[in-house]
Parts: structure tokens; sequence; C-alpha cells
């Protein structure tokens, strides 16, 4: 696509995410994984994975003027991407904590009208977000902002809910 990278708009530029691409500006090339892609600005951060290490750039949305395909990365590049970015640390529950936790996030959220399947250890909440153990504000992924901001808010006023029943 040849100079309107910002034109193209974002049903295209989800297409390219979590994909290999190059990104040509007047004076640079970047090479990396499309991890995302303002809406606003049409800036794009790409990760580039060396040795167990994360980089990350950022170009800015006008100076692009072409962005080639080069590797599609598959269904789970996007989390490989995310794991190196935020690592999660060891969860201390028990596994019948973990389920009680588990069990108690999803009656919340149904609770709250929150549509949620459990999936082995995670919560999904309408395809598009995960929970992990143990299941706090933090333990969430999605690439969907309203839906993980709202989720989020939901899960830190059951903490504060669970925090005042075991005070009282």
């Amino acid at each position: 696509m040849q100079g309107g990278w910002r034109a193209c708009g974002p049903r295209l530029w989800l297409r390219h995410v979590d994909k290999r691409v190059k990104v040509k500006t007047r004076r640079q090339e970047h090479r990396g994984w499309l991890l995302s892609v303002d809406p606003v600005s049409a800036s794009l951060v790409l990760v580039n994975l060396v040795e167990s290490r994360a980089s990350v750039c950022v170009v800015m949305g006008h100076a692009v003027e072409e962005v080639e395909l080069l590797q599609d990365g598959g269904g789970e590049t996007g989390e490989h991407i995310w794991s190196f970015l935020n690592p999660t640390p060891p969860c201390s529950l028990d596994a019948k904590q973990t389920r009680r936790k588990r069990v108690a996030v999803c009656s919340w959220l149904r609770k709250n009208r929150i549509p949620v399947e459990e999936v082995e250890e995670e919560v999904r909440v309408a395809g598009v977000l995960t929970i992990k153990a143990p299941y706090r504000s933090e333990d969430c992924s999605s690439s969907n902002q309203v839906i993980l901001d709202r989720v989020q808010r939901l899960l830190r006023a059951h903490q504060e809910h669970a925090e005042a029943q075991d005070s009282d």
C-alpha cells in the first residue's frame, strides 16, 4: 500500500496486527512485529524479539509512506509478544484457592451482565478479553480498550467488595 497508510483506516490496519511488517518512512525502514496501531494518529508499534528480550519502536503515522507484510504470525504471535512485554509473576494460590477465585470472578461478572466462559484456567469475556490467574484487574488482556477498561473497573470493585466483607 503506497502513500496512503493513514487513509486506509482501522479495518486494514487490524489485518496487519500480529504480523511481521516492513515500514518505510522518508528516511528510514523499520521491520518488526506489528503490535498495535493507534486509531487516531495511525502510529505503529513495532516489536522485535532478540534473545529473550523485546525492543519496541513507535513509528509516527504521519511519517509512514508504505507498510509491507513480510510474514503472517499465526494466532499465538500476539500472545507471545505480549508475554515478553508484560511477564506475569507466578501465582501464589493453590489449586483450590485459584478455582474459588475464578468462580467468584465469573459470578461477579455475570452479576454485572458481562458474558463470561471458563476455558481451562482462564476466564474469557465476550470472546475478546482473557483473565488469567490470580484473576485481578492487572491479569486482564485484550486488544479492545473499552472492554478492557470496563472489566478492569469491575474487577477492582469486586476486590474492594471482597475486602470489605473480609473486614466485617
